[in-house]
């Protein structure tokens, strides 16, 4: 199950994202973990089962186009091929923004295009 982000889940939601390449490094993924707690318009979200918390997807909301961009899916290594993020992104869908497209930035887009 999805569940938001709260700053006392700061160094899971950063140990997930940084399984993305793009956010290997210390300075840019504390960045981007402010940025998702300070900018209303950007979303995160962990992946729950079991007390566990094995993936993230973070969003951006685009009022304006009616779109929410996938900017961050990350699934820990252990449990991937499991369909994870393809549940993540049905929530997001489904749960959130079922008024909204779903889209992808260029990090997410071959994911994306594997959901739909």
């Amino acid at each position: 199950m999805l569940i938001r982000y709260k700053k006392s889940m700061e160094k899971i939601a950063m140990g997930l994202l940084s399984f993305m390449p793009e956010e290997k490094d210390v300075k840019k993924l504390t960045g981007t973990i402010r940025a998702y707690e300070e900018n209303e318009n950007w979303q995160l979200y962990l992946w729950k089962e079991n007390d566990d918390v094995l993936g993230a997807i973070g969003v951006k909301v685009d009022e304006a186009n009616g779109e929410v961009i996938v900017q961050h899916i990350s699934v820990n290594p252990s449990h991937r091929e499991q369909g994870i993020g393809q549940k993540m992104i049905h929530d997001v869908r489904e749960n959130y923004y079922s008024d909204y497209q779903i889209v992808a930035n260029e990090l997410t887009t071959s994911f994306l295009s594997k959901c739909v």
